[in-house]
C-alpha cells in the first residue's frame, strides 16, 4: 500500500513535470519570436540597401541633367540664387508659437474706444497697443567680429547623410 509521503512526493513530481515543460514551451517560444525579429531586421536592413542602391542611381548628375534637360520647356527650371537660401533661424515662426492676444484686454480696449470718441481711440489704442506683446522678427544673418565686419554663417552648415 502507498503511504501518504509516497503519494505527496509523486504529486510534487508531476508538478514539477509540468514546471518544466511549461518553462521549456515559453523558451521555445520566445527563440521563435526572436528568430522572427532576427528574419524583420535582416529584410528591413535589405530594403535600406536596397534603397540606398536605388537613391544613388535616382540621383546620378548625368541623369538629372538628362532629365533636366528633357523637360526644360515645361519645367523652365532656373539655377538656385545663393541670395535664396536661408538658415532655420532667419524662417518665420510657426503659427503655434505666436503669442495668442488676450482677449480681455481688446474688449477693453474696444469698450473704452467707443466711450471716449474720437480723441479717446488714439489714447485707447496706444493703452492697447503698449500691452500687446511683440511680433518676434528673425535673427540677423553671421555674426559680428572684433573688427566689426559681419561674418556669414554659410560655412557651417549642417547636412544630413544618407549613411
Amino acid at each position: 500500500m502507498l503511504k501518504t509521503f509516497d503519494l505527496v512526493l509523486i504529486g510534487v513530481m508531476t508538478a514539477a513535470a509540468a514546471v518544466t515543460y511549461t518553462i521549456k514551451h515559453r523558451a521555445e517560444l520566445k527563440l521563435e519570436e526572436v528568430h522572427r525579429l532576427e528574419a524583420e531586421i535582416k529584410l528591413e536592413k535589405d530594403t535600406i540597401d536596397l534603397l540606398k542602391a536605388d537613391w544613388a542611381l535616382q540621383s546620378q548628375p548625368n541623369r538629372l541633367e538628362r532629365l533636366v534637360n528633357a523637360y526644360n520647356a515645361e519645367l523652365q527650371l532656373q539655377p538656385t540664387e545663393s541670395t535664396a537660401l536661408v538658415h532655420a533661424k532667419e524662417l518665420p515662426m510657426l503659427k503655434s508659437e505666436v503669442p495668442v492676444p488676450d482677449v480681455t484686454e481688446a474688449k477693453a480696449s474696444a469698450k473704452g474706444a467707443t466711450e471716449a470718441g474720437a480723441k479717446g481711440t488714439t489714447v485707447a489704442s496706444a493703452k492697447g497697443a503698449a500691452k500687446t506683446q511683440p511680433v518676434p522678427t528673425p535673427a540677423p544673418r553671421g555674426g559680428v567680429t572684433q573688427h566689426g565686419v559681419v561674418e556669414d554663417e554659410a560655412d557651417e552648415i549642417e547636412t544630413g547623410s544618407v549613411e
